[in-house]
């Protein structure tokens, strides 16, 4: 089953955000690199965070240090909840599934984000109460910048473009997990990526929406001088809208792609062979290998 692929967890600030990625990313790539970019996390999400806000001296060694102490956290004890999932994704894999459990599974994946998102609130909100104007500038074009670049990926193309792009993205996730598809199960894959309710516009719209709000916040935040609590407050509040939207188009966008997504997971994985299946199960076994190998190695 790859339930992993298509779910998607919106997660909150630029530093609890690329740590959940990050995490997912090594928790669920591939196998003989898991170790070595687990161990790479702090190195990594470091200069990422850095291409964003340009640390300057005072800020670069602490935020070295939280980083290495987020992971050392995780490692200890979201490393060993993930195994557990694996665990339970590997016993389900043999049979098939239905939507209800690829969501109640995608559900337990995002609480382990959010998890990360909210032990990292602290030393975000230590971090946004040290930015400089110079560095929100900073932030500002490096959104401008990646919003270029969605343009250029998702909205200058024509919809028979973004289908045939979502479709090579699918593909490969889906052939990595189960190995090669049948000319039947590929049809299958186009035909729920030309029925997918997915709008890049709106979700552009969204992004633009979230990066003006978090510049607002932490404008305020300099404007303001807020005590680390009420940062962190303001922060954890920032993230739950995010998480969770408020009513309206985007919410109901989100919830119909995540029930797509659901449908179409398990549409798939019921469509799949005897032998298909168990190179799913001899995948998440590996991963569950290298995880309780990363955790010994604490």
């Amino acid at each position: 089953m790859r339930f992993f692929s298509r779910i998607r967890c919106a997660t909150c600030s630029a530093w609890a955000r690329i740590i959940g990625a990050l995490l997912v990313a090594a928790a669920l790539g591939a196998c003989s690199a898991i170790q070595l970019a687990y161990n790479n996390l702090p190195t990594v999400s470091y200069w990422w965070l850095d291409g964003y806000l340009d640390f300057d001296g005072t800020q670069t060694p602490k935020v070295r240090d939280e980083l290495d102490q987020l992971l050392a956290w995780h490692r200890q004890n979201e490393l060993p909840r993930l195994a557990s999932l694996l665990k339970e994704a590997q016993a389900m894999a043999p049979g098939e599934v239905t939507p209800e459990q690829v969501c109640a599974m995608a559900d337990r994946i995002r609480e382990r984000l959010l998890a990360v998102t909210e032990r990292a609130e602290p030393a975000g909100a230590e971090l946004a109460l040290s930015l400089t104007e110079a560095q929100l500038q900073q932030l500002e074009r490096k959104y401008a910048k990646n919003n270029a670049e969605y343009r250029k990926d998702w909205l200058d193309r024509t919809p028979a473009q973004v289908q045939e792009k979502r479709y090579d993205q699918f593909l490969e996730r889906t052939e990595d997990f189960y190995g090669r598809l049948s000319a039947e199960q590929r049809e299958l894959l186009k035909q729920q990526v030309a029925q997918s309710v997915f709008d890049p516009k709106l979700a552009d719209a969204e992004r633009r929406k979230r990066q003006q709000e978090a510049l607002r916040l932490l404008r305020g935040f300099a404007a303001g001088k807020p005590s680390p609590a009420e940062a962190r407050a303001a922060l954890h509040d920032y993230i739950q809208r995010i998480a969770e939207p408020p009513p309206g188009p985007w919410r109901d966008h989100q919830q119909a792609l995540l029930q797509e997504g659901c449908r179409n997971t398990a549409a798939m994985h019921n469509g799949t062979s005897a032998s298909q299946r168990a190179q799913a199960v001899r995948r998440l076994q590996a991963y569950q290998d290298d995880l309780r190998q990363l955790v010994a190695a604490r």
